[in-house]
């Protein structure tokens, strides 16, 4: 069943007015059944607020930017809004009604993990790319359907998720063990993020 964020969580991402979206589940071997809200975001009530915050933040600053290296193919250059606190990883993507081809979204975490991804109120298709601690893909989910609940997930821990347009990782041959950095982005998470614990989910 989809991941369920921490009311006080809920609470926090309201009341901040400020944050987007998703939560991750722990790497432990029984957490695996559990699954992380992505871009598609947590379970919880919908107000006009939470859409009108998902239509206002629809391009992310030029200077933040992850760059892929396919070998023997061009760099995929995808400019981001960056999603680091617990707060801002619930909302993800969600309410989006249109991406520009070449923005994104990247998910930071403080640990690696085995993370889990679904589409819950998230209207655009997308690819998820995730990245490990040592900044390779480890693997793709190409064209997660919108608005749906299914689990997104690769074999292994990834510290980093990227989530751009469906297509996008096909069209510039993004595959597993490609090299990864970013530009204007930095891997740490936020200071204030709160203890590791904020960021798994409740049984």
């Amino acid at each position: 069943m989809p991941m369920r964020s921490r009311s006080t969580l809920v609470l926090t991402a309201l009341a901040l007015s400020a944050c987007v979206a998703i939560g991750c589940s722990s790497s432990d071997a029984e957490q695996r059944g559990r699954r992380e809200p992505s871009s598609a975001g947590a379970e919880h009530a919908v107000s006009e607020g939470d859409r009108a915050l998902g239509a206002a933040r629809e391009a992310p600053r030029a200077s933040a930017r992850v760059v892929i290296e396919p070998p023997g193919r061009e760099p995929a250059v995808v400019n981001v809004e960056v999603a680091r606190t617990p707060a801002e990883t619930q909302r993800g993507l969600m309410f989006r009604r249109h991406m520009e081809p070449d923005a994104g979204m990247i998910f930071l975490f403080p640990r690696p993990r085995h993370l889990t991804f679904w589409m819950h109120n998230t209207y655009i298709p997308l690819d998820m790319v995730f990245i490990t601690s040592d900044m390779r893909v480890l693997g793709v989910v190409e064209n997660a359907t919108p608005e749906t609940d299914d689990a997104r997930e690769v074999d292994g821990e990834s510290q980093f998720v990227l989530e751009v347009n469906a297509g996008y990782a096909r069209e510039h041959g993004i595959t597993a063990g490609a090299a990864v950095r970013f530009e204007g982005v930095s891997a740490a998470p936020a200071a204030d993020e709160g203890s590791d614990d904020e960021w798994e989910d409740e049984e």
